[in-house]
């Protein structure tokens, strides 16, 4: 089984902390991977995204043209990847950020208002993690456990108060998946 996920968003969403952790669960799981980030002048406030394959089989290349797995946390970012998405594939929209609808009819699409469930939490800047966690429990892309494991290991230790929080957040995002 190979996924390839683009996760892609406004710079500060922590979008690239989100593919990191999903491809540390790899990692954990002696799985093939590959994690890209795309860094530059648009990291805070533009537009970023970061790439992440984990396979069952060695990665030949880090660079995803037809992602099976998109998410997406503003409308430039759906507006840039969606055409790319494989058939088949999966999009995770950010609906409290981005109010137009997934064109394409070939693709799995779901719609989670992360933003919204993020600041419910008390936790607005963990929108990231819940829709991981929703990413996580709708594909099995990793196991859910080895992806706390995970977050164990890639948060920083500025951040480690935060651990807590950005656990509750993947979790929401798992059970916003477990309740459709």
């Amino acid at each position: 089984m190979t996924s390839e996920v683009i996760m892609a968003g406004f710079g500060g969403q922590g979008l690239l902390f989100s593919g990191k952790v999903l491809a540390y669960a790899g990692l954990l799981e002696d799985r093939e991977l590959s994690w890209l980030p795309s860094y530059g002048p648009e990291m805070r406030g533009g537009t970023c995204n970061c790439s992440v394959i984990i396979s069952d089989e060695p990665v030949g290349s880090p660079i995803i043209a037809h992602p099976n797995v998109l998410m997406v946390m503003n409308e430039p970012s759906l507006d840039k990847f969606e055409d790319a998405v494989a058939p088949g594939g999966t999009i995770f929209v950010d609906s409290s950020l981005i109010s137009r609808k997934v064109r394409r009819t070939d693709v799995d699409v779901v719609y989670i208002p992360a933003t919204q469930m993020a600041t419910a939490m008390e936790a607005a800047s963990l929108a990231n993690m819940i829709i991981l966690g929703a990413i996580v429990e709708k594909l099995k892309v990793v196991k859910s456990d080895t992806v706390l494991d995970a977050l164990k290991h890639t948060i920083s230790a500025r951040k480690a108060n935060l651990l807590d929080l950005n656990l509750k957040a993947v979790e929401a995002g798992r059970n916003f998946i477990a309740a459709k």
